[in-house]
């Protein structure tokens, strides 16, 4: 999905003065990355505050909820074309009370807003979710963060809002339905072993299977074509190569 860059221009001072947001409600991305058996959670660092976040934000009124996760991606990471899925809805009653650095910025901004505003309203948040390769994307700090950058996802910062219970809840999310989301995620080649397959579920799921039950598991779910066998020179016996099957 191709998004126009002059979109990331709206400074601390619009933001607040803008009032065609949806009131109450907002969307949290998280984009989780994979590379070399690691997985990582994108996350953007506040101005002045020593406190972590997901990439997220707020629906305008005339807005599809899909389309403003993926603007509000682009707008403070600059990601495109990454396949985002809608996982669970955030409303405890109380979750923008947490750490919530809203009103630090603005004090430092010397912005004043009332009680009433409604960016100091209760706000229910949409998460999304993505799996991308973390070595392909190239992100920047946008006006309201100093810092993009990935973390591994059983060493976070302190984070604002509830979002690391956000991350938690979109790696449970992303584990259950992982046999599936890899197929079209890119995050092997085109052709790969078993061998790889199996240290990839490894990794995501935390966990390690004994080879034979893996590969018979794999090769139930219908969803991998088998193909000639890698021959590297080496005296080990040669691995079949396969492929996700397209559908």
């Amino acid at each position: 999905m191709k998004l126009d860059d002059s979109k990331n221009k709206m400074t601390l001072q619009e933001l607040i003065d803008t009032n065609n947001f949806i009131n109450h409600l907002s969307v949290d991305c998280a984009i989780f990355g994979f590379h070399n058996n690691t997985l990582k959670v994108l996350l953007l660092k506040y101005h002045e505050l020593n406190l972590w976040a997901i990439p997220g934000g707020f629906i305008f009124e005339d807005e599809h909820l899909d389309d403003a996760a993926y603007r509000i991606l682009y707008e403070r990471t600059h990601l495109e074309d990454v396949y985002l899925e809608q996982f669970y809805a955030f409303g405890h009653k109380d979750r923008t009370e947490r750490k919530n650095p809203h009103r630090q910025l603005l004090e430092n901004k010397g912005i004043n807003i009332t009680k009433e505003h409604w960016i100091n309203k209760r706000f229910v948040t949409i998460g999304y979710y993505a799996l991308i390769d973390y070595t392909l994307s190239h992100t920047f700090p946008d006006a309201f963060n100093e810092t993009c950058a990935w973390f591994d996802v059983n060493d976070l910062p302190e984070m604002a809002f509830d979002h690391q219970e956000i991350i938690e809840k979109g790696l449970e999310h992303l584990r259950k339905t992982i046999d599936y989301k890899l197929v079209g995620s890119n995050l092997l080649p085109e052709k790969f072993t078993m061998k790889d397959l199996q240290n990839l579920y490894e990794t995501i799921l935390g966990e390690t299977f004994r080879r034979n039950n893996f590969q018979r598991k794999m090769l139930s779910l219908n969803i991998l074509e088998r193909h000639e066998k890698l021959f590297d020179g080496s005296a080990n016996k040669a691995p079949y190569l396969y492929s996700f099957i397209k559908k």
